[in-house]
């Protein structure tokens, strides 16, 4: 006897079960030593420590599961590596303002006790993603799961950053960078947030020196800087300076004379012409200065705050306020010829919105040109493939015109750069284990207090995770990984780091494909955001609408290259679909009972029906071609159209039409119709498991509770598209039933032409309330000609119309699932139409 099921689906009581059943019984655990070709797999991108789950991450994971899901069910031996990045600057940023509200400070704490505090807050809640994820069905290995600052991966990074350095690509120098005076470190240029704001231009007056009355007038954005100034360039090309070359004037307010120098740093288009040149605070400024042996002096310390020698009356102001004062007393000099509004773009910290300060500072750098070459080339000669393909494009840009990578950080949480200096010698060691004292001179050794950049140790996560720089068991299996899914805004950060890292240390690829998917906005496409109010927090939507129809609904929208709009309208509609799944299970476990019909014996990769009654060949000729088209679309990650194919075969060839024609059947006492129902169904729970994993397999876990096969469906076989299955006659009497139906269940003049006579009795058979179909008086020949090429040049239009729109991603991606339906079947009643009518 099959279970009798509630009359609705409660997903709220059924998910939180399958998810802790899953976790405890290792069902995703990967195997080892498996034959070859049968190993598949993919790491996470490792969410930060310090968040829970938001939209952006549910869509990745949703996008992964179904893929991993659809993989493992194809006979693969899957390994979903999970885990977490420890996030330096953001899990800082996170304790620090924990600690404040207790009125502590990480200062006060000292380093040991601050890296304790830490390590505390994140065993009691940096976890909290990893059990969200759990609870949303992510199918991982959590047997394997790990985290960016595990003993094993710190090792794979001691070992990176010494064979770098040990190759001389790895090294440390005193050059400007861009410093956040919040968060008091370096940051990348990746790191680096461009806002446009509406900005000042100050034109100002340096007098040249040994001509009373005459001034060389500069143009800049920052003139708080000018304390720091070291010369003023112009063009070598502009004729209206070239006697000033060489010649000297005075930076206004510092009591200093500075050399006039000929540089193309100074565009003759731009403001004056002439720039003010201070290395110390500005990077295009550095690199002038070095061009021409300029000195380098600092006004700014850590704080952004006047400070040294050369700030003056203004130290100790903050930098905007010493730009207020320094204007102030231009102007009451003399000094100031003019201000202009200016837009530009600022430079902000990705973390805290900080401004930016470029600063000159004692950092690590790893030499990047000989690893973004090797990158490049793997990507060019088509080892890694990106979807979408102009990603590769994107990325091969970039690589090409990469710069050198600030590595250190000036933090207390992360990995501690492996460098020791000996004060009394000046040696400097770098090595993997902690050195006893110096090898020079036998003296004591202080280490580096930075810690590396978190994109460091997470650009090895796909080698470091499985135990490199050991040759251990799961590097041998599942190195390179098979697929990496993420999202564009990381491509640099991240993706490119890997394939550096990977490429240098395994002598291989880290992964074969990369899918960049989309972002996820809301339903007008506004950034989600917490001032907005618009963000839609995916663990309330979910216990609402159900896991199920939360991803049905992420994944229907995921259509290559284009952003997701979403509303909790489609979320309804999905959980509709899903009740509507149920309702198919009461029933067909209903009629099954009546029947006192046995469960499917087993569950099989191919379908096929038993006998052969026009309407089970019709629905295992339906079942296999979904099949294909989901193999398909999930081979080149198109995730709408498996979404759109799911919905459209449950919702009405199965339910809609399937089913109703069974009951039929079963009020004719039709002993083969209840048998074909259930393995049909067996089959296309199975097709829809990937994408909705728990309600299939609740119904697929009653479909066999009298006899089951396997431990769960994820591990039931996906099933294979059979071309013998495949039912051309079927389909042809299917689609005339259909269309009689659809005209008030008359078949179209002379449609029985198209069908086999056992086609065309069967169909017959489903309409016992007509007479035998006869043709109608003819009309006038000639007239009744013109009227049918008149409806064919129309239906061609309406045709062609409806499969352009059908073919746009964006209406799929935006429209409702009922619309689509409805526009999917006005196209097969106008194709039915046609068909018909080009027949005669």
């Amino acid at each position: 006897m099959f279970t009798e099921l509630a009359k609705s689906y409660a997903p709220q009581s059924i998910e939180p079960r399958w998810a802790e059943a899953w976790v405890e019984q290792h069902l995703y655990q990967a195997k080892n030593g498996q034959p070859g070709g049968q190993n598949w797999s993919l790491v996470i991108p490792p969410p930060n420590v310090t968040g829970s789950l938001h939209m952006g991450h549910m869509l990745e994971h949703t996008l992964i599961d179904i893929v991993v899901r659809w993989q493992r069910m194809r006979g693969k031996n899957v390994l979903w590596l999970p885990g977490t990045d420890h996030a330096g600057i953001a899990t800082q940023m996170v304790v620090e303002r924990m600690l404040a509200e207790k009125g502590e400070s990480r200062q006060a704490m000292g380093r040991e006790r601050f890296e304790e505090a830490v390590w505390a807050w994140k065993r009691q809640s940096g976890d909290r993603i990893t059990e969200q994820m759990k609870r949303l069905g992510a199918s991982c290995d959590w047997s394997r799961a790990r985290f960016t600052l595990d003993e094993g991966l710190s090792r794979a990074v001691r070992t990176v950053f010494v064979r770098l350095y040990d190759e001389g690509l790895i090294y440390r120098g005193r050059y400007i960078v861009n410093w956040c005076p919040r968060c008091q470190t370096a940051v990348s240029d990746l790191e680096v947030v461009h806002e446009p704001v509406n900005g000042k231009l100050y034109r100002l007056r340096y007098p040249v020196v040994g001509a009373p009355g005459r001034f060389l007038e500069v143009a800049t954005t920052r003139p708080e800087t000018i304390l720091a100034d070291v010369a003023v360039a112009v063009n070598p090309a502009d004729p209206r300076y070239t006697a000033l070359i060489g010649q000297q004037v005075e930076v206004p307010l510092a009591g200093r004379t500075v050399p006039v120098i000929a540089d193309e740093i100074a565009q003759p288009e731009f403001g004056t012409g002439a720039v003010k040149i201070t290395p110390g605070h500005d990077p295009n400024d550095f690199a002038a200065g070095q061009r021409h042996n300029l000195p380098q002096l600092v006004i700014l310390d850590e704080s952004a705050k006047m400070t040294g020698p050369h700030a003056g009356v203004y130290a100790g102001l903050d930098r905007f306020a010493a730009r207020k004062r320094i204007v102030a007393d231009l102007e009451a000099a003399g000094l100031l010829a003019a201000v202009t509004d200016h837009p530009m773009a600022v430079g902000q910290c990705q973390r805290c919105r900080t401004v930016i300060e470029p600063r000159i500072s004692t950092q690590w750098f790893v030499k990047i040109e000989p690893l973004a070459k090797a990158a490049a080339q793997v990507v060019e000669d088509g080892k890694i493939r990106f979807t979408p393909e102009n990603n590769k494009t994107i990325y091969l840009g970039w690589m090409a015109n990469i710069h050198d990578w600030c590595i250190s950080r000036q933090l207390w949480w992360g990995h501690r750069i492996p460098a020791w200096y000996c004060d009394a010698c000046a040696k400097t060691i770098v090595a993997e284990q902690t050195p006893s004292a110096c090898a020079g001179c036998g003296g004591p050794l202080r280490q580096d207090p930075d810690v590396l950049d978190t994109w460091f140790s997470s650009g090895l996560w796909p080698f470091s995770t499985l135990g490199w720089p050991e040759q251990t068991a799961d590097l041998r299996d599942f190195y390179p990984t098979s697929l990496l899914i993420t999202g564009f805004d990381i491509l640099f950060f991240w993706v490119a780091r890997m394939i550096m890292l990977g490429v240098h240390f395994t002598q291989d690829v880290p992964f074969r494909e990369v899918y960049i998917h989309a972002l996820v906005r809301d339903a007008e496409r506004q950034k989600m955001s917490k001032t907005k109010g618009n963000v839609i927090d995916p663990l309330l939507v979910t216990e609402k609408y159900g896991t199920d129809a939360v991803r049905f609904t992420l994944a229907a929208m995921a259509a290559p290259g284009t952003d997701i709009a979403l509303s909790e309208d489609r979320m309804a509609g999905y959980a509709a679909f899903a009740n509507k799944i149920w309702n198919a299970a009461r029933f067909i476990f209903l009629s099954a009972n009546q029947a006192d019909a046995p469960a499917p014996a087993d569950s099989h990769a191919h379908l096929r029906p038993r006998g052969r009654h026009m309407v089970d060949r019709w629905i295992f000729s339906r079942l296999n071609a979904v099949a294909a088209q989901l193999q398909r679309s999930l081979e080149e990650y198109r995730f709408h159209e498996a979404a759109d194919t799911l919905y459209h075969f449950f919702w009405h060839e199965f339910c809609d039409w399937y089913i109703e024609l069974t009951k039929l059947r079963l009020q004719a006492g039709d002993a083969e119709a209840v048998p074909n129902l259930l393995v049909a169904f067996d089959g296309a729970l199975r097709l829809l498991h990937p994408v909705m994993p728990f309600i299939t397999e609740e119904l697929w876990t009653a479909l066999h509770a009298a006899a089951p096969p396997a431990v769960s469906i994820a591990l039931a076989p996906f099933p294979q598209p059979d071309p013998a299955a495949v039912d051309p006659e079927a389909e042809a009497a299917l689609a005339a039933l259909q269309a009689a139906v659809t005209e008030s269940r008359q078949f179209p003049a002379r449609l029985e032409a198209h069908l086999s006579d056992a086609a065309l009795a069967w169909a017959h058979a489903y309409l016992p309330r007509l007479a035998k179909l006869g043709q109608k008086p003819a009309a006038d020949p000639a007239q009744e000609q013109a009227r049918r090429e008149k409806r064919r040049t129309e239906l061609a239009a309406q045709i062609h119309k409806k499969r352009q729109l059908l073919a746009n991603d964006r209406f799929r991606a935006q429209a409702a699932p009922a619309v689509v339906s409805a526009e999917e079947a006005k196209l097969l009643e106008l194709e039915t139409e046609l068909a018909t009518l080009t027949a005669h």
